[in-house]
């Protein structure tokens, strides 16, 4: 019903010419409803609050897991009721730093959600500025401001994703063209693009795309790039490399891959593991070289390689995204192929594509997220997530993305 009422609002908005007032109010008061909702959907707000205690009592929560004994002074209400406490945070700098400042609020964790929601908020300004600049109908914004899905997730459940999707958001607004003089402000641009990256890493695939269209490759990719490298520098020198929950995340989280899901059952079937091992076999008789590559064994099983396919297939929407003509359309689409290629799609992954799916209005990425929110099914309702909810969420998805391209592309010929 909520969605069907953001279609009925967005649809009218669109036509109105000012609505920018009655926009941004109206995100306002549905995230104040929203507040005060319990976590009770996911877990990630208490994460955030636990990561913020130990920093701010001056331990490495990238070095120590919560179950680490080092931190057993710190143990409260709120480590008991986390999950995966043997897992160090994942989380890049600029993120702990705002869980940090929570943890000095008198309530935590509303206050976290209302930082996280004034980032949101944020966002929605940038995203009516972008429009503007784009000569968009300045109610387009209207999908991504008073969409359910985004209140839920930031004002309702606490996602720090809301930080990172801000600063992209202002990055792609910074780096377009203000209409009045043509002039962009690639500077504002390259600080909002490192502060996407610390607040979440999803923005890094990003850069190089941002960097090409902003006029100064190097000077941009050298000042984001900068910038990222000093928070970071602390990070990795305590770690001696790859924060390791980072490592962890990488190889053994996966839930909800709309691509993901069906390409390594579909790898098992045909048994791809065990013509892998006997090839890597092979080749040891080849080379005589037995110990230097039976590790690679252990990496051998159908769900590392299909996440090895789909990580190569990051790499290469990367590099299309180095073709795009058009900054909104090309950062939306290369995050759009980034989540499709992703093992793990929770619902909240959704906010980063849909701004961009507001502005040029992209039909499939809004049905995605008036169902992605029935994956939740499985934990309210003990009901599997393969194969029916799977398909609910992703079928019509899928359906309604081959009309869009096909109506697209017939249009174009006519036009």
């Amino acid at each position: 019903m909520a969605f069907v009422g953001l279609a009925f609002a967005a649809r009218r908005l669109e036509a109105v010419a000012q609505p920018r007032a009655v926009l941004l109010l109206g995100a306002c008061l549905l995230r104040l409803l929203l507040l005060p909702l319990p976590v009770t959907l996911s877990d990630d707000a208490l994460r955030y609050l636990w990561d913020g205690k130990v920093a701010r009592a001056g331990q490495n929560p990238y070095a120590l897991p919560p179950a680490a004994p080092e931190l057993a002074p710190l143990h409260d209400a709120t480590w008991r009721r986390l999950p995966h406490r043997d897992v160090p945070t994942v989380y890049p700098p600029l993120a702990i730093t705002a869980f940090s400042i929570a943890t000095l609020l008198p309530f935590p964790l509303l206050g976290w959600k209302i930082l996280a929601t004034a980032a949101d908020l944020l966002a929605c300004v940038f995203l009516l500025r972008l429009a503007r600049r784009r000569g968009l109908p300045a109610g387009r914004a209207a999908w991504y401001a008073w969409n359910p899905l985004v209140a839920l997730e930031v004002a309702g459940m606490g996602h720090v994703d809301a930080l990172g999707v801000a600063a992209v958001v202002g990055a792609v607004l910074y780096l377009t063209p203000r209409p009045e003089d043509g002039r962009a402000s690639p500077r504002k641009g390259a600080l909002c693009a490192a502060a996407g990256v610390l607040a979440k890493l999803a923005p890094l695939a990003l850069l190089p795309l941002w960097s090409r269209r902003s006029g100064r490759p190097l000077a941009f990719l050298g000042a984001s790039l900068g910038l990222v490298a000093v928070a970071f520098l602390p990070v990795v020198t305590a770690t001696g490399g790859i924060p390791p929950g980072l490592i962890r995340y990488g190889i053994s989280w996966e839930f909800n891959g709309p691509l993901y899901e069906p390409l390594w059952r579909l790898l098992d079937v045909a048994g791809a593991d065990r013509l892998l091992q006997a090839g890597l076999g092979r080749l040891e008789r080849l080379t005589g070289i037995y110990y230097g590559l039976d590790f690679l064994y252990s990496y051998l099983y159908p769900r590392l390689i299909a996440k090895a396919i789909l990580g190569a297939g990051m790499l290469a929407a990367v590099a299309a995204s180095l073709r795009e003509t058009d900054l909104v359309a090309g950062t939306g689409r290369l995050l759009g192929r980034l989540l499709l290629l992703s093992a793990t799609v929770y619902p909240w992954y959704l906010l980063w594509v849909l701004p961009f799916a507001a502005l040029e209005r992209r039909v499939p990425w809004l049905l995605l997220g008036a169902l992605i929110p029935l994956v939740y099914l499985p934990q309210m309702a003990g009901i599997p997530l393969m194969p029916w909810v799977f398909l609910l969420v992703w079928g019509p998805f899928w359906g309604s993305l081959a009309g869009f391209r096909t109506g697209f592309r017939e249009g174009s010929r006519k036009g």
